[in-house]
Order: C-alpha cells, then structure tokens, then sequence
C-alpha cells in the first residue's frame, strides 16, 4: 500500500551547475548528498524532499511544483537571474503559476493558491 511520495527525483547531467540552480537561483539547503555529485537532496521546510540523480539513463522531463509566497518578487527575481521562463502567469480558478526550467532541462512549476473567499 503506498503511504506517501517519499521524494521526488530530477536527472542532471551537470551536478556543479545544477547545485548552483538549487541552492544560490533557488535557495534551498543541501540534506544528504554523495561525495561524488551523483545523489545530492534537498529537504523542503515543510516536507518533502528533491532528490538530483547524475547518471544512469534517466533524461530530464518530469516536474515539480513548489507553494511559493510571493509569486510575483519570485519570479521578477529568477528572470533578473536569467532563469528560462517556460509559461507566466497561468491562472485557473484556484491558483496562478510560472512555470520555470532548470538548468539540466527539468520543469519547475512555482505555485501559488488564491486566497480564499
């Protein structure tokens, strides 16, 4: 029986330049990590986890969408940074959301939910 996603794993090609996205583009603070850059996780602050994988035969293309609090500073921030812009400002009835991509090819959905009436 599944209980829960235990985490969520993106592939790279380049663990250098996909560790300078995670940690300085978007913030987030190594967890566990191999010595040799191939498995590096960053645990989010309020649960979860995003696992980059080097190697193997895995190719980028999966997604991943983070609550954010600020849309609009985050995203005026990541293009001030140079970082692709897939899709902005995606509204539905519930949310808005940019979609982002990284630097080894993956997509980054950044969320944010209405306010609720």
């Amino acid at each position: 029986m599944l209980k829960k996603v235990a985490f969520t794993m993106f592939p790279i090609q380049d663990s250098a330049r996909a560790r300078r996205f995670y940690e300085e583009t978007l913030g987030l603070e190594v967890g566990l990590k191999s010595p040799d850059g191939v498995w590096t996780e960053y645990d989010l602050p309020e649960g979860g986890c995003l696992a980059l994988f080097k190697g193997g035969s895995l190719q980028p293309g999966g997604a991943i969408a983070f609550e954010v609090e600020d849309l609009d500073a985050l995203v005026a921030k990541l293009k001030a940074a140079g970082v692709k812009i897939l899709q902005e400002n995606v509204v539905s009835p519930v949310c808005r959301m940019t979609n982002i991509q990284d630097t080894e090819g993956n997509t980054i959905v950044l969320h944010k939910l209405n306010p609720k009436k």
